[in-house]
């Protein structure tokens, strides 16, 4: 029975809810570039592989075990492991990474959120000065910008799945969709685009190594909200009619179609303003790329399409992205908020309240550990260099704890909740009545061979993080 009355409306309101989520600005810039840098299309090819072969029966097995037990990641853990205190240490750290990712995930917002309006105002040319990134997440105007993202967020959150998070997502994605196909098109009509294409589909063999298998997987991974702990909550949130398997389908779908469509965006317009560019010397990093890189690129367009037109094309990007981190972080911060609402019997508002004045206090140090304040800009020491609180909290709760986190889920549903308790409640939305391909796949995968990659993937990541 469903402990929670509150639930998606239609299967298409989760699809967009959890795209929502799924699609950020992971998607927009650091896939195209990823796949510039690592084969082309060897590494799409590699992407679309581990998407089926591996994200697909995480997402499956993190929806059923939502809606099975209809309960957040805390709860779930907990019911299905008879209150067993290992697990329930397990079910507090998927509670615990999406509440630290929503601290530093807010700042990125933040600046989207700066960036956009000061487009619209005319400032690109101050946007594309090589200072102005540094001194702009200096400013106190930071405070100001997170003020209003927080305060979307909460008018988001404070309507609850239906009248909140369906609303809103049902709104915003597909304006996210509009956008990106309008600037993917707008960009394949500049000249020398098609090198950009050229580089993004060939497929370049003898670039495929191990870290390019890895570089995939990590992206198909975090691409798609997996060990956040967001699918248990949204699986939660689904109606006892909706089929699992279909949702599963089409959420991996929407995502990669997202990613594979940015490219189209990011790579030509690269290769049509820098014809000479080289994608091994692109940054790794997507803020570099998004707030250093991408202003110039709007900036020489100015002498063909003029300062307004390019103003306004980068004011688009830029919306773009903010839409894409907004409804990420919107249910990023749902997760830690259902779980207060159930485990500690308050109402939403209080639990939003809770939520948000940590993340408010989380992301105002972040902000200020870029150089304001000493103890938060040299917060840790690891890897050979110091690390500021933003950098500890991506690498620590990002880059580390998915996997990890994505590892007990495989664990849990294995040894607590039994595979065929899983078969069963993917069965249970199936209108036929049989079991398909991938519910097979699952049932085999779940228990074998994805847990033994997540926990290689974990350990080497930890390796190369903490130890390099």
């Amino acid at each position: 029975m469903q402990n929670n009355p509150d639930q998606f409306t239609s299967k298409i309101g989760f699809v967009l809810a959890a795209a929502g989520s799924a699609v950020g600005i992971g998607n927009l810039v650091a896939f195209p570039v990823a796949a510039a840098k690592n084969g082309g299309g060897a590494f799409l090819l590699l992407y679309i592989f581990f998407v089926v072969a591996i994200c697909l029966p995480l997402i499956l097995a993190e929806l059923s075990l939502g809606r099975a037990t209809g309960k957040s990641p805390l709860g779930a853990f907990k019911q299905v492991s008879g209150n067993n205190k290992a697990w329930a240490f397990a079910g507090a750290l998927s509670l615990t990474t999406p509440f630290m990712i929503a601290v530093f995930y807010s700042v990125l917002t933040v600046w989207l959120l700066g960036y956009f309006i000061l487009a619209v105002f005319g400032q690109l040319d101050r946007l594309a000065t090589p200072v102005y990134f540094g001194g702009f997440i200096t400013s106190p105007w930071i405070f100001a910008y997170l003020a209003g993202v927080i305060g979307m967020v909460v008018l988001v959150l404070k309507g609850g799945v239906r009248d909140g998070i369906e609303k809103a997502s049902r709104l915003l994605m597909p304006m996210l969709f509009i956008m990106l196909i309008g600037l993917a098109v707008f960009v394949l009509t500049l000249p020398n685009a098609s090198a950009g294409l050229k580089f993004y589909f060939t497929p370049q063999l003898d670039r495929m190594t191990w870290s390019v298998v890895n570089s995939a997987l990590s992206q198909a991974f975090f691409s798609l909200s997996l060990g956040m702990g967001i699918l248990i909550t949204y699986g939660s949130y689904l109606r006892k009619q909706d089929n699992l398997v279909q949702s599963a389908k089409m959420l991996a779908t929407t995502d990669t179609g997202v990613a594979v469509v940015a490219g189209l965006m990011t790579l030509p317009a690269i290769f049509a303003i820098y014809p000479d560019t080289n994608p091994s010397e692109l940054s790794d990093s997507s803020v570099g790329l998004i707030f250093s890189f991408f202003p110039n690129i709007f900036m020489a367009m100015v002498p063909k399409f003029g300062y307004l037109v390019s103003s306004f094309i980068a004011a688009m990007f830029f919306l773009l992205a903010f839409v894409a981190a907004i409804t990420s972080l919107v249910s990023i911060i749902e997760v830690p908020v259902a779980a207060l609402k159930a485990q500690g019997q308050k109402t939403r508002n209080k639990a939003l309240g809770l939520v948000i004045a940590g993340v408010l206090v989380g992301a105002g140090l972040c902000a200020l550990s870029f150089g304001q304040v000493k103890w938060l800009s040299e917060f840790a020491f690891y890897g050979g260099a110091k690390k500021s609180l933003f950098d500890v909290l991506v690498d620590v709760f990002y880059d580390t704890i998915l996997p990890f986190n994505g590892l007990l889920i495989c664990l849990l549903v294995v040894w607590q909740w039994k595979r065929h308790n899983m078969g069963a409640e993917m069965l249970a939305s199936n209108p036929n009545g049989t079991i398909g391909w991938l519910e097979r796949y699952t049932h085999v995968a779940i228990a074998f061979w994805i847990p033994a990659i997540l926990a290689t993937v974990f350990v080497i990541t930890v390796i190369n993080k903490f130890f390099s």
